[in-house]
């Protein structure tokens, strides 16, 4: 009999609840969940509430041989640190999009939003790509697998998709995708020290690593290598300036960071991705991809989908039942969300990276598409600042 798949969760957010509900279902032998946190008391409250294992202190976890993987749900500035320390412990790591960000590298720790606001852009890109890097360097030297955890790859919708773009004999042309909601309520999205930006790279980050990976493996089916992105165009805005004075529904008050953004993808092949992010879309989550080929077309709605169209007279009248993410409310019709972790390809994700750890199956998502994501959103960000095009070096394409 297989021993335990001992896992490390770290952190007690609200992508941390994702997991915890995900590594429960996994399937193929006993999984054990220890949470962490840098509050070991925070952690003890979250594993008992959702019935795992007690939660320790983040050094406990490198300590313990009995742990095979760490899952990052921490803020991103304490991805590198963490990852490190995960890989030098000789512990598998999972680490949620983005890999890496700019927090403030070289700033002051008590730098406000009009310091971050003169770092120039390219600097920023820089330190991004320099940590996301670090960390998949740290995990290749300890012999251990750095997951990245980007969720869309492995919804069901982009799995079909990729699938039935893999049977065509044609080229995708052109791609169109992003995740929009009304935005996030958390101080912390809305300071670059905390976020390391705003929609782009909360929100956009998701289509990115998905066309990223669709023409990685179009690339590899057609040309043995994959199709690459050699440039990167992009603008940013926080749009609820544009609300001052009038009744407004949506998250406000960010703080030096965009709440839309959006980029324009350039492959080597010719073909172009149109990716963003909002914080101005009500009434629920909506997370689509749009796959415009030679021969095909294909639509993928991660969030909403039409499985389950719900009505009520009133808001409440679904007591106790939840609907989707970001909804305000339950009144009139709205989309209720069947599975929400398997939409969203979190189930599928966990799943894939414990067969990994267990089997060596092979896993979608690497840290190099980690660090990819990371260039192409950062270099998005030099775009809209210096209003031109970027070309990424040929060494990093």
């Amino acid at each position: 009999m297989h021993a335990p798949l001992r896992i490390a969760l770290v952190g007690t957010g609200f992508l941390a609840r994702t997991r915890a509900r995900c590594w429960k279902r996994v399937h193929g032998g006993t999984v054990e969940v220890v949470v962490a946190a840098r509050d070991p008391h925070k952690a003890v409250a979250f594993a008992t509430e959702h019935g795992l294992h007690g939660g320790v202190a983040i050094d406990a976890v490198f300590a313990d041989p009995r742990i095979a993987l760490v899952d990052l749900c921490v803020p991103n500035v304490a991805h590198r640190p963490l990852a490190e320390g995960a890989a030098a412990a000789k512990k598998h790591v999972l680490c949620t999009k983005p890999l890496a960000a700019f927090h403030g590298q070289g700033l002051p720790a008590d730098a406000d939003a009009a310091a971050f606001a003169a770092v120039p852009r390219a600097k920023m890109l820089q330190a991004a790509v320099g940590e996301a890097q670090a960390m998949v360097d740290a995990c290749a030297r300890a012999g251990v697998k750095l997951f990245y955890g980007e969720n869309w790859i492995f919804a069901p919708s982009l799995q079909k998709a990729a699938a039935l773009s893999a049977s065509s004999r044609g080229a995708i042309l052109e791609m169109r995708g992003h995740e929009s909601h009304s935005g996030s309520h958390s101080p912390y999205a809305k300071q670059w020290r905390h976020a390391g930006g705003g929609a782009l790279l909360r929100l956009g980050a998701h289509p990115i690593g998905a066309m990223l990976w669709l023409k990685r493996e179009e690339g590899l089916r057609r040309r043995g290598r994959p199709f690459k992105v050699v440039a990167v165009s992009g603008e940013v805005a926080d749009l609820t300036t544009a609300a001052a004075g009038v009744a407004c529904d949506v998250a406000t008050g960010w703080n030096g960071v965009e709440n839309w953004g959006a980029c324009v993808l350039h492959f080597d092949d010719g073909s172009r991705g149109l990716a963003w992010g909002s914080d101005n879309l009500l009434g629920g989550m909506q997370s689509q991809l749009t796959v415009l080929a030679s021969d095909h077309r294909l639509e993928c709605s991660l969030s909403p989908n039409d499985a389950v169209a719900a009505y009520a007279v009133r808001d409440g009248a679904f007591a106790g039942q939840y609907l989707q993410e970001k909804l305000a409310g339950q009144a009139g019709w709205s989309s209720a969300m069947v599975d929400e972790d398997w939409t969203s390809g979190h189930q599928q994700l966990v799943q894939a990276v414990a067969d990994a750890v267990r089997s060596g199956a092979p896993f979608a998502a690497d840290g190099e598409l980690g660090v990819d994501v990371v260039r192409v959103v950062y270099s998005a960000y030099v775009a809209a600042t210096e209003g031109r095009r970027v070309v990424l070096p040929a060494a990093e394409r």
